[in-house]
């Protein structure tokens, strides 16, 4: 059996890979690693959560059994909750690791389980390592884990219940204003799509003068027969609900919360890409915050041309909120953001939040006094006209990643789609930046055989003339 950590964690098929015996081993290799990296602890503590999956709050409690058993104190979460709460409550209760049960937005058939790190992130890749070398050794001289019982370890206070959201809304509550958002009396349509993230903006928004109506916020593990990710494709049920309520824009988070999507009054999807630009334009515009910005190779030009009026300094990284979580822990980042809608924000932790940056969106909308859809056309007019889109291509076996990148920059064509290319990047995949600011990126996937085509352009039709040509140069049927 091979348990391997991704740049998140861990995520398997429930029944199959995910089952209690290997969380268990897990669970006690996350264990072995708190023993020995933190031996000045006499007490260490440990903050778990879950997320609405099937037995996701059952596995957490064996984890944090195993935990208790090696003598490291657990702060259990008393219900599902927002992975950014819990991250949240890592570092706010000075803890020294965190666990949430969770396979965020992934097909109801996985669950998960993600390590987070004391300063409230994605535990780093070497203490992922750390964790799955520990895993290996226990393998290899059959050692099974450490277990303690569940009404013992709460008797004797090393397992402790508690609420994760009192703290985590008090936080949110510094970095966006309630009460600008109260005084504009929004109609909300609040879609957490059966994840971890219901009851969240109702219940922040529950003193003000705004109407948030929640959907499918009910406990449902099977996500209604739909994954749980904040896309156009899924958010159907959103769109009625705007159009039943004559709301002014809806807000979408995925299975644990840590992603977000939008709708404006008219049932136009706004994607992370609009919604990091619209925030970067705000708090540099009207917050007068200063600061980096980072944003992974596939996000939008939008947000360089935003950070080169104001003077600002843009990383671009691989795909995978740990790379923007790096520049945050080590430098003064405004907002950092990927294409998939985990974005995160000055003041703070390292790790995207859907919840915070719906929050940041309806300020955004008060701020306006004018709808969704024209803040967004002015969005464009100022900085655009740009399209995108993305196209995920499911392969009979697994592309050779370098073998690609290496002869699509050898076979690189000097023009795409009418334009002179420019610069080729190839950190993560191959990435080609025409003269005017357009880009096709392609980028197999590092863990499963799927070839993703990414496009922007000012127009639909030049995107799409860009899809077509990666179709072409990587030899995709269309």
């Amino acid at each position: 059996m091979s348990i391997r950590f991704g740049t998140d964690g861990w995520r398997a098929v429930i029944a199959e890979t995910f089952t209690f015996g290997n969380l268990r081993l897990v669970a006690q290799a996350v264990a072995d690693y708190v023993t020995q990296e933190f031996p000045d602890h006499d007490n260490p503590e440990v903050v778990i959560g879950f997320d609405t999956r099937f037995l996701s709050d059952r596995f957490a409690i064996e984890t944090a059994r195993v935990l208790a058993a090696n003598g490291i104190v657990t702060w259990l979460s008393r219900t599902d909750a927002p992975t950014p709460a819990i991250s949240y409550n890592v570092k706010h209760k000075n803890a020294v690791a965190g666990v949430v049960i969770t396979a965020s937005h992934n097909p109801p058939r996985y669950n998960g389980f993600k390590l987070k790190a004391a300063y409230g992130g994605s535990a780093l890749p070497s203490e992922c390592q750390l964790v799955e070398s520990f895993l290996e050794a226990a393998q290899r001289e059959a050692r099974g884990p450490n277990l303690m019982s569940y009404e013992k370890a709460l008797d004797e206070g090393i397992i402790r219940r508690f609420n994760p959201t009192n703290a985590y809304y008090e936080h949110l509550e510094t970095l966006v204003d309630i009460d600008k958002i109260s005084g504009a009396e929004l109609r909300i349509v609040a879609d957490p799509m059966y994840g971890s993230g219901r009851t969240a903006i109702r219940a922040i928004l529950s003193r003000t003068r705004c109407q948030v109506t929640e959907i499918r916020g009910d406990l449902n593990p099977g996500f209604g027969g739909i994954h749980p990710e904040p896309i156009r494709k899924y958010l159907d049920a959103m769109a009625a609900a705007i159009q039943n309520g004559h709301a002014d824009v809806g807000i979408a988070t995925d299975g644990d919360a840590d992603r977000v999507g939008a709708m404006d009054g008219q049932g136009n999807f706004v994607d992370p890409h609009t919604i990091m630009a619209l925030s970067l334009r705000y708090l540099a515009e009207k917050r007068g915050w200063t600061g980096d910005v980072v944003k992974t190779v596939s996000t939008t030009m939008l947000v360089n041309r935003i950070a080169a009026k104001h003077g600002l300094t843009v990383h671009e990284t691989p795909v995978g909120f740990n790379h923007i979580a790096d520049h945050m822990l080590s430098g003064d980042v405004l907002i950092g953001g990927e294409e998939s809608g985990g974005i995160s924000i000055k003041g703070h932790i390292p790790e995207g939040d859907g919840i915070l940056m719906g929050l940041l969106l309806l300020e955004i909308i008060a701020d306006a006094g004018a709808p969704l859809v024209d803040i967004v056309a002015d969005l464009q007019k100022q900085y655009g006209p740009t399209c995108y889109e993305r196209t995920d291509f499911h392969l009979k076996s697994p592309v050779p990643k370098k073998e690609l990148v290496q002869r699509l920059c050898e076979s690189a064509p000097p023009t795409m789609a009418g334009q002179t290319v420019r610069d080729c990047f190839t950190f993560d995949g191959i990435k080609f930046v025409m003269a005017d600011d357009s880009w096709l990126l392609i980028r197999p996937s590092g863990t499963e055989p799927v070839l993703r085509v990414y496009a922007e352009a000012p127009t639909q039709d030049a995107v799409d003339e860009l899809l077509a040509e990666g179709r072409r140069m990587t030899n995709i049927e269309a």
